[in-house]
């Protein structure tokens, strides 16, 4: 069986590799990944936060996907098929009995086509969703990265109403011109008129759902532009339309100029047929704490799979946690200069020690905030969202930004958290999301808010895990809400750290758990 041969030949190769980087899961993924292909069986395989990180785990899917005699699909981003085909693939290719041609692009090359296809992610929705899909059923498939996979679907599907959109209604309707103006100047009035947000975009309100019902009323419907009439399609309480749609308004309010979006709410019903027309592998570093992932499954659309979750190094992947008990709570006024206060503190403990900080805040007043302080204390070692950092650089940033860059930059020393990274209802789109889980009578937190969190927070950790270094989360809610047990075990193997002195930063200093 496949099984059996990749396990030998990946065993033979792992074992000739000097200096490899060691990875005691290897042979069993590569199994796991054999028999989907084998039965055309889908899996989902969870490898972990820090192995997600370093991306070793890349090693046993494709000694898999090599070996294995019929067509492969692999979907990753630009950046991993890069990574896939000038050191994974030729390195394996050397050791491993197969010869299978390789190619990359946004299609299939050819109905014989008998190899291995690389595809972005945004290639292989967009051929999903498409009425004529590029890309042939039955072909094993395994999607890498999946922890992002939810965000890429909604990009897919989120449509947009652009300035030049309004033009060609115009154009559409030109005895309607002047209606379809004055309409697009009333909303701009109305939208400019929500108070500025950091996200720079606001839910479609009832009078601008309004205007655009009597925009729609007053035209032919059988002239419509495409996007327009899909628009419309989706619009709430246009020719009765039930769909769960979010509907927002992104706005420039340097330019004058603003954007109508929608996206669906709901995407297991949307996803599942995908999911029926091949075997899919999608891996991902740390989804949930369950092995089955229900609700990263529920959420989209993944029914019967076979799941596997690798286990954390408890001993090599330890993390030393700091979390102070007598915080204020992040939405009290006494919490900035708690926090400022421990922020200086912590660095100024830190600052002999070799190795980057990295301040991690949401807040985007308060990082700016934060940065100015410490910028003038420490002068350029400070930088606020920036990749290049001095050895013992304090690097500031929001949660994305370090999501984004944390594979090129150094892993730090020191990684302080100020807040957790619970969605913020203050972004329409969150608020959207949840108000939907309300309409719905479900729990919005639990099934939201609280594993959004707990995926980032594994997943800006994992760095630090590789040196074993500090963590210092700030936010009192871990130990004052019953949730923060859960967010204590999903940040687990660690050692809980009760004081600050100079001596943990030192560079002899033993691991002790307390």
């Amino acid at each position: 069986m496949i099984e059996a041969e990749v396990h030998l030949s990946l065993h033979n190769f792992l074992r000739s590799q000097a200096g490899f980087p060691s990875w005691p899961h290897h042979l069993t993924m590569a199994r796991l990944v054999a028999r989907a292909l084998r039965l055309g069986r889908s899996a989902l395989i969870q490898v972990g936060a820090v192995c997600g990180h370093q991306g070793r785990y890349r090693t046993s899917f494709i000694a898999s996907a090599l070996m294995w005699h019929g067509s492969v699909i692999i979907v990753a981003s630009e950046t991993v098929q890069q990574r896939l085909l000038k050191v994974e693939i030729p390195r394996l290719q050397q050791w491993l009995p197969a010869n299978k041609p390789i190619r990359t692009g946004d299609f299939w090359p050819s109905p014989d086509f008998q190899g291995l296809l690389l595809t972005s992610p945004e290639a292989w929705l967009k051929g999903q969703f498409a009425d004529n899909n590029p890309f042939p059923a039955n072909i094993p498939t395994i999607i890498d990265g999946v922890d992002d996979l939810e965000d890429w679907v909604r990009s897919e599907l989120t449509q947009s109403i652009e300035t030049h959109d309004w033009d060609q209604l115009m154009l559409a309707y030109p005895n309607e011109a002047d209606l379809i103006r004055e309409v697009r100047v009333e909303l701009t009035y109305k939208l400019f008129q929500h108070p500025e947000n950091p996200y720079h975009c606001y839910l479609i309100s009832q009078p601008e759902i309004d205007i655009l019902q009597d925009l729609y009323l007053a035209l032919d419907k059988n002239h419509l532009p495409d996007t327009w009439r899909k628009f419309w399609q989706q619009f709430p309480n246009v020719e009765d339309s039930s769909s769960p749609t979010l509907f927002w308004a992104t706005i420039s309010r340097r330019q004058g100029l603003f954007s109508l979006n929608y996206a669906p709410l709901e995407l297991g019903k949307i996803l599942a047929p995908i999911w029926q027309r091949q075997p899919v592998v999608l891996i991902g570093s740390a989804l949930e704490p369950e092995t089955e992932a229900p609700l990263f499954r529920q959420r989209l659309g993944l029914e019967d799979v076979t799941c596997l979750k690798f286990a954390a190094d408890s001993q090599g992947e330890a993390i030393q946690l700091y979390v102070p008990y007598k915080l204020p709570l992040p939405n009290t006024p006494e919490f900035q200069p708690a926090l400022i206060h421990q922020v200086r503190t912590l660095v100024c403990l830190s600052a002999t020690a070799p190795g980057m900080t990295v301040i991690l805040i949401g807040d985007v007043p308060l990082k700016a905030r934060v940065g100015a302080i410490l910028a003038s204390e420490f002068g350029s070692r400070v930088q606020v969202e920036k990749t290049c950092l001095d050895e013992n650089g304090i690097l500031i940033t929001g949660w994305e930004f370090w999501r984004e860059n944390q594979s090129v930059l150094p892993s730090p020393r020191l990684l302080i958290i100020a807040t957790l990274p619970l969605p913020s209802l203050e972004n329409p789109l969150v608020a959207g999301r949840v108000a939907h889980y309300k309409r719905s009578h479900q729990d919005w937190f639990r099934l939201y808010l609280l594993p959004t969190a707990m995926n980032e927070l594994q997943r800006a950790i994992a760095p630090v895990r590789e040196n074993q270094g500090i963590v210092a989360l700030l936010d009192s809610r871990v130990v004052n809400r019953s949730y923060g047990v859960q967010i204590l075990s999903s940040l687990s193997p660690l050692a809980r750290l009760n004081y600050l002195d100079p001596s943990l930063f030192s560079t002899n200093n033993e691991d002790d758990s307390s």
